[in-house]
Order: structure tokens, then C-alpha cells, then sequence
């Protein structure tokens, strides 16, 4: 079965299949042994109790009955919003309205500077083309520990400053990337990427996110998608998030 659809960009057509989806999300999955960041402990997913009864139907309830201990920051895929960075409550549950746009995913070498590894902004300007809505970046070499990988007190790679703010200057709207933040890990609280992505606070840009800890497999290519940016209605500055691509074919 295919559902098919055709899109305009650029003045191009393009056909896409919506019953063809590729999952860049990484699950949020209880216990030790999966994705995680900034020193939070694993997630927990554990059965209500109330008295003698157990919300779990192995140990005799009718109904499984769970409650959910996680850190939308730290655990698997999300998506944040300038409210992340800003004194005031912006949620990305309201500040997100566009949930379908055209991304250009690049693969992207990273620099070794001062004993830190960066996404630089000369390798945006090389990689982007055009003027897409959304970036998703995959950071080479693309290793499958990106799964399942504790980055706490790793100093892993981010994004430059300079990159950030080039992809501000690109009105990209929607940045993807498999890292667990745009920023360097210890950076004395400055998130110098978020700020000039977001260009908080001279002119900030409210409806644009930055999605963290996605993950891109080896044999998606190089190009241009149509994105599907899906969040949980967390009324929370940070949601779990599973965006989708969809492969695009020229009409």
C-alpha cells in the first residue's frame, strides 16, 4: 500500500510515499545500558501501587498501570525551544506549529580544535544548499554507539558558535542533530549556540527548535527530505520527539 503525494519547493514537484517513513528518534527505554546525558540517572518505568494492589497484570492487576520517571534533556530524542535558555516559560508545545517542512540532511566531518571536536561553520557553508526549513546533521564517523551511549562527562562534540549563527543567518528554522547539545558540555552555563541560533534575546526567533540525540543510519543518504517533526504535548520548554523523514523523488 502507498499513499502518495506530490510537493512543491523551489519550483520543483517532488512525489513522496507517507507509508514510507525512516525513524531518526532513539526510544526512551527503561534501565541502564541506553541513551542518556548530563548526569541524570537511567529512566524508570515502574507499575502504580496503591496498597496492596500493583498496576501490572503479571502480578494480578487487570491493567498494566505505569508511571514514567524520565528527563526530556537527557534521556533519547527531543525537541527545545528558546524557552530552554530564557527566564520565561516558552513551551514548545506552543511555540511549534509547523510539523511538516523540506530538510536537507548533510553528513558532516568533525574539526578537532583545542582538543574538543566541532561542527565548524565553513563545513555548513559547504554542506547546505539553498535555503531549507530544516537542517539534520549527521556527525561522521557515525558510530552505532550513538544508541545507546552515556556522553556524561565525555566533552562530546557540538556545534561552533559561528555555525550556529550562520545557520541563524540561513533562517534555518528547524536544527537536527545527533548530539546530545549544540553546546560543549562545560561551558560555564553560556550555551553560546543556543543563544545564537535562537539570536536571543536581540531578535529571537521563537518558532524555531533544535532537536538533540537523533540518530541518522548509514543507509539514508545525503539530501533532500520532507520532515515530519512529531512531539509529545509537553507544556515543558523540551519534549521526547520522533521526527520522520520521507524520501523525495523529482516529478
Amino acid at each position: 500500500m502507498s499513499l502518495k503525494i506530490i510537493l512543491h519547493h523551489n519550483n520543483q514537484q517532488y512525489s513522496t510515499d507517507l507509508h514510507r517513513t525512516i525513524d531518526l528518534s532513539i526510544p526512551l527505554e527503561a534501565g541502564p545500558g541506553h541513551v542518556q546525558a548530563w548526569y541524570v540517572d537511567p529512566i524508570r518505568i515502574e507499575p502504580v501501587r496503591m496498597g496492596d494492589w500493583v498496576g501490572e497484570v503479571k502480578q494480578g492487576a487487570s491493567v498494566n498501570f505505569r508511571n514514567i520517571f524520565f528527563n526530556p534533556h537527557g534521556h533519547g530524542t527531543h525537541t527545545e525551544s528558546v524557552g530552554h535558555i530564557s527566564k520565561e516559560d516558552y513551551s514548545i508545545n506552543k511555540t511549534l506549529k509547523q510539523y511538516f517542512c523540506f530538510a536537507q540532511l548533510i553528513s558532516i566531518e568533525l574539526k578537532a580544535v583545542e582538543g574538543d571536536l566541532i561542527i565548524s561553520r565553513e563545513a555548513l557553508e559547504k554542506a547546505i544548499e539553498g535555503t531549507p526549513e530544516a537542517v539534520i546533521i549527521r556527525t561522521l564517523p557515525n558510530a552505532i554507539d550513538k544508541l545507546t551511549k552515556n556522553y556524561s562527562s565525555c566533552n562530546p562534540p557540538y556545534l561552533d558558535v559561528d555555525g550556529a549563527a550562520f545557520l541563524c543567518e540561513k533562517n534555518i528554522k528547524h536544527l537536527l542533530l545527533d548530539l546530545p547539545s549544540v553546546d560543549r558540555e562545560q561551558d560555564g552555563g553560556k550555551l553560546l549556540a543556543h543563544h545564537a541560533f535562537w539570536n536571543f534575546p536581540k531578535a529571537t526567533r521563537f518558532d524555531a527548535t533544535i532537536t538533540e540525540m537523533v540518530f541518522v543510519p548509514d543507509n539514508v543518504l545525503d539530501g533532500l527530505y520532507l520532515l515530519n517533526l512529531q512531539t509529545a504535548p509537553f507544556e515543558n520548554d523540551a519534549t521526547p520527539s520522533r521526527p520522520l523523514l520521507f524520501e523525495l523523488a523529482k516529478v
